[in-house]
């Protein structure tokens, strides 16, 4: 007789990279590495390598909306991350339903990305992003374009990724965390984390490489895996930390361009196999 195991469950909204570093493909493996059951839900197709992206293919909205409902009518997450959610519309109909099922521990990786693949926050989105995503937010995790796109700041100082920081709490994300990567090119990279009450920087040395692709998402999904296994959100944060800053450092040399960060680095180094 079969013996069964109980197991967090762990749910990646997001689009799918053909080139596996980034988006569902990185969601999936990060979870499975974090120890919990991932499922997924595609917004899109991509076609994309390390030297960039080819082509972008929407999933129908209607396949957007029964994906969900088959996850919310028999496999309840425990905790869920939003990526690539590809227009205002997208994101307003995966926040009803997020709503209607009543989901929580939702990661929001606030990433919009445009033809050619680069990184967007059009108007429709961005106000469908404040207005829908950010109030069912645990935490929300940009970029420093992102963090200014979302509030108007321009940030080139601490103060004004503190101001951000600020903002973005007010809109109604329970934690935020604006990464730090994009903040100068120092020796040290800072994260600063914000719950409301008090201003947290984590601080890990920068490593010169070009293999970063799936960065944000990785970091994203780690959250939402610990968040799925019953960790307080600023734990969560904190081991995921641990887990992306693992993931560059060990690299892997896969393609010819930017290639991945490696997802399964952070399992060997704990076990010494590195």
């Amino acid at each position: 007789m079969a013996h069964l195991i109980k197991v967090s469950k762990a749910l990646t909204i997001a689009g799918s990279d053909s080139g596996g570093g980034a988006g569902i493909q990185a969601d999936l493996k990060t979870f499975q590495e974090l120890g919990v059951y991932g499922m997924s839900v595609l917004t899109a197709v991509t076609a994309q390598n390390t030297t960039g992206v080819q082509g972008i293919f929407p999933v129908a909205i209607e396949g957007l909306e029964a994906q969900l409902k088959s996850i919310g009518t028999d496999l309840t997450p425990d905790a869920i991350k939003t990526g690539m959610l590809f227009s205002g519309e997208y994101i307003e109909r995966t926040a009803y339903m997020i709503r209607e099922f009543q989901w929580e521990n939702v990661v929001v990786d606030p990433v919009m990305i445009a033809k050619g693949g680069a990184t967007l926050l059009g108007e429709e989105a961005l106000h469908a992003m404040k207005t829908c995503m950010l109030p069912l937010a645990k935490i929300i995790t940009p970029n420093i374009p992102e963090a200014e796109a979302l509030t108007g700041i321009k940030i080139d100082c601490i103060e004004a990724r503190i101001e951000a920081a600020r903002v973005l709490f007010d809109a109604g994300a329970d934690h935020v965390v604006v990464k730090g990567g994009h903040f100068g090119d120092g020796e040290f990279v800072s994260d600063l984390v914000f719950n409301g009450i008090e201003m947290i920087e984590l601080v890990e040395k920068r490593i010169q490489t070009k293999n970063t692709h799936g960065t944000g998402c990785t970091f994203s999904a780690a959250i939402a895996a610990e968040l799925a296994s019953g960790k307080k959100a600023e734990n969560a944060i904190v081991c995921a930390k641990k887990y992306i800053q693992t993931a560059i450092e060990h690299g892997i040399d896969v393609g010819s361009g930017h290639g991945p960060v490696n997802h399964f680095a952070y399992r060997r180094v704990t076990h010494e196999q590195y």
